[in-house]
């Protein structure tokens, strides 16, 4: 599997200098953030910006794999608010196939507990997902829904239901099981149980809890405010994540792809160690893991046929 740099982990570098801070640490290729007013993200239509990146990447031997875009109104009623959304995130696919990115993160509408209209937002999402299949598939990318806290796929059920609602192979899962364990849903094998056939792109992060009887609350989609928060960000493999068994599921289900280092450095600085350390530190942690994963299939294997 290549493992990516995300640039939610570098809001003090540039998408160029991000990129090769991604190189010195080890990474194989890069998820950028799409959004205005970000230093380590590229602006909203901007291809001057975009083929700068490209450059980079090429020159630096990472390519741009994803795009991370913070549009939210895919599921409003408001049918103004959505056509924007939906025009937004074409904007992201000419982007896409300036820098070369494969797949794009979608949240899934903006959803919190206790509102109401849930089915006329639910269907105004899958209108939106199946008016942006076709053109995904044309340029080559996939949207990928996250397990994501203030959308409607916070859970992995709920996401799994949308990419069948959707019916689009362009459509898939994004699997974030941090995402899941800190807002108290899926465990690895439940999360894989109802969506593992259907995922497309992997985030990995890693976590401890603070306080794990506290119920998650979250009052907007991008971040948990420090306020709110029953966790502690750590670089992968200091914290509490079972990746172990996370990676062997995804090989189990045939996932061979990226695997996206999403070092929330952006929100969370006071909780991890400088980017390039951090990088290279989860990194290495996931080639271990990967390859002692490979080491036993292959036991399995010669086992299995003896």
């Amino acid at each position: 599997m290549k493992i990516a740099g995300h640039t939610l982990g570098t809001p003090n570098h540039t998408v160029p200098d991000a990129i090769r801070l991604f190189a010195r640490a080890g990474l194989d290729a890069a998820e950028v953030i799409y959004q205005d007013d970000y230093i380590s993200g590229l602006p909203l239509g901007d291809t001057a910006a975009a083929a700068e990146a490209a450059r980079v990447a090429d020159s630096e031997g990472v390519p741009i794999i994803g795009l991370t875009p913070y549009t939210t109104a895919i599921n409003a009623t408001d049918e103004r608010a959505r056509v924007a959304a939906v025009d937004e995130f074409k904007s992201a696919l000419d982007i896409a196939h300036t820098v070369g990115a494969t797949r794009i993160r979608v949240y899934s509408g903006a959803w919190q507990p206790g509102q109401t209209g849930h089915a006329a937002h639910w269907a105004q999402l899958v209108r939106s997902l199946q008016e942006l299949a076709g053109p995904a598939a044309d340029a080559g990318v996939i949207l990928c829904a996250e397990n994501h806290f203030g959308t409607m796929t916070q859970t992995a059920r709920d996401t799994a239901k949308l990419v069948r609602a959707v019916n689009a192979a362009s459509v898939r899962v994004l699997y974030d099981q941090a995402n899941l364990t800190f807002t108290h849903d899926e465990d690895v094998d439940d999360a894989f149980a109802v969506q593992g056939d259907l995922i497309g792109h992997v985030h990995v992060k890693d976590l401890i809890f603070k306080d794990p009887n506290a119920p998650f609350v979250a009052s907007e989609t991008a971040r948990v405010h420090a306020s709110e928060r029953a966790v502690i960000s750590r670089v992968v493999g200091d914290g509490a994540l079972d990746w172990p068994r996370a990676l062997r599921r995804l090989k189990d289900v045939g996932y061979d792809d990226v695997l996206t280092l999403e070092y929330e450095y952006r929100w969370h600085p006071q909780d991890l160690d400088a980017p390039e350390i951090g990088f290279r530190r989860g990194a290495e942690h996931l080639r271990s893991l990967l390859a002692q994963i490979d080491y036993d299939v292959t036991i399995e294997n010669s086992e299995a046929l003896s």
